[in-house]
Formats: C-alpha cells, sequence, structure tokens
C-alpha cells in the first residue's frame, strides 16, 4: 500500500462471473487508488475449505452453517499481500484447489453463510473508508450504496480459456466448470449473482488488465471520488 493513503469513503463493488477478470482488475485498482481490497469469493472458500475439512456433507446446509457459525476466519485486506487463514492455518492456497472449487457454490448458496459473510464483510467495508470489493452480490446486497458499481463480462470461451491458464487445466473441462458454477450462482434463492441495475457493464474479452483499470479509474474520477 502507498504510504499515504487517502481518506474519504470510496467503495468500488466489482461483480461478476469467474473467469471476468474480477481478481486482478480489483486488486490492481485498490492499488492505484490507495484502497483497502477484498475478496468475498476467498472468504467462501475458506467456510468451503473448512466444511470438507471437518467431514461435513456442503448440500447439509445445517451442518455448513454450523461449522461456518464456529471457525475463526480472517482474511487480510492488502492488495499488495493479503491473505486468509482459518483457525491459525494459512489456506491461500487450499482454497484455490479443485475439491473446494467444486464444492464452494453449494456452500455459499446456504442463507446462514451469505448472512454470517455478509455482515462480516459489510463491518469490513464500513472500517476501511476506502475499498475496492469483488464478488458476485456486491453492488446487489453488500454495498448497494457504493460509489462505483462495476460487472465485468467476458464471453464464455475467453472466460474458460483465462481460468484454464491460470489453473493449467484443460479448456473444455474448464468450460464444463464454469457454466455450472455459473448456473448455481445464478439461481440460488439467497442474494444470486446478479447484475445491479445501476452497475457499468465493462466486456473484458477483447480488453488487457490496464485498459480495464484505466476505465475503472476514469468512472471515478467522473464521480469525484479517484
Amino acid at each position: 500500500m502507498a504510504e499515504n493513503v487517502r481518506t474519504g469513503r470510496c467503495v468500488v463493488a466489482v461483480d461478476g462471473p469467474s473467469g471476468s477478470g474480477k481478481s486482478t482488475v480489483s486488486r490492481r485498482l485498490a492499488v492505484g487508488i490507495d484502497a483497502r481490497y477484498l475478496d468475498t469469493g476467498a472468504m467462501y472458500r475458506a467456510v468451503t475449505w473448512a466444511v470438507l475439512r471437518s467431514g461435513v456433507d456442503p448440500a447439509d446446509a445445517e451442518a455448513v452453517a454450523k461449522v461456518a457459525g464456529e471457525i475463526d476466519l480472517r482474511i487480510g485486506t492488502d492488495p499488495q499481500g493479503y491473505g486468509v487463514t482459518v483457525d491459525g492455518v494459512t489456506v491461500d492456497a487450499d482454497i484455490r484447489g479443485p475439491e473446494v472449487t467444486g464444492s464452494v457454490s453449494a456452500v455459499a448458496a446456504v442463507p446462514a453463510v451469505r448472512t454470517l459473510l455478509v455482515s462480516r464483510q459489510r463491518d469490513m467495508i464500513d472500517n476501511a473508508g476506502r475499498m475496492v470489493v469483488e464478488g458476485r452480490d456486491i453492488g446487489s446486497v453488500v454495498a448497494p450504496d457504493a460509489e462505483l458499481k462495476v460487472y465485468l463480462t467476458a464471453s464464455e470461451a475467453a472466460r474458460a480459456q483465462r481460468r484454464s491458464a491460470q489453473d493449467a487445466a484443460d479448456v473444455t473441462v474448464t468450460a464444463a466448470d464454469l457454466a455450472r458454477r455459473d448456473r448455481l450462482d445464478s439461481t440460488r434463492k439467497t442474494d444470486p449473482l446478479q447484475q445491479s441495475a445501476d452497475a457499468v457493464v465493462l466486456d473484458t474479452t477483447e480488453l488487457g488488465i490496464d485498459e480495464v483499470v484505466a476505465r475503472l479509474r476514469e468512472l471515478l474520477v467522473e464521480r469525484g471520488v479517484a
């Protein structure tokens, strides 16, 4: 983080499906505007990791909620070096593994889990003042009063290519998994993945990361909160 952090509220809500560029864009934007950074998806992944560690079936909503309420989940907000721990165990790498990825949509769909984590996310946003927050329900649920709401999207092919390159996985398998997660996240009853009516939609299919970040900074300047 820069030493001279700017003051004044500035919350940027970045939503969108997997592979749209949310994480990289959000971190770089946070660095550029001297803001904190919150990856809400990592919080759901951490709970999922804890659920699997406990031997709980991700489909057992009651048991999943119990695990979520009992663990000590901590996540950093430094865009240049954040980390995630569960009960003192660093899980940064583990929560990105295929087992967690395959179960996180089920865990994230549990209403009690969402209520718990959304409350924590709002507290973190309020305490930060300036923060870039990424996820799937930020503009619609977590921070509906954000100064800037953005919905990043990209073609299915582009998203699959990006994610498969990141995970060193087969692109066909990755595309099928992304489609599965899109379907589950968009159709869950509680806080589904959706575009806020007042969000700026940005298709990143043909854009580089720097181009996307530059566009978001332009939008912040227009709003007088850059």
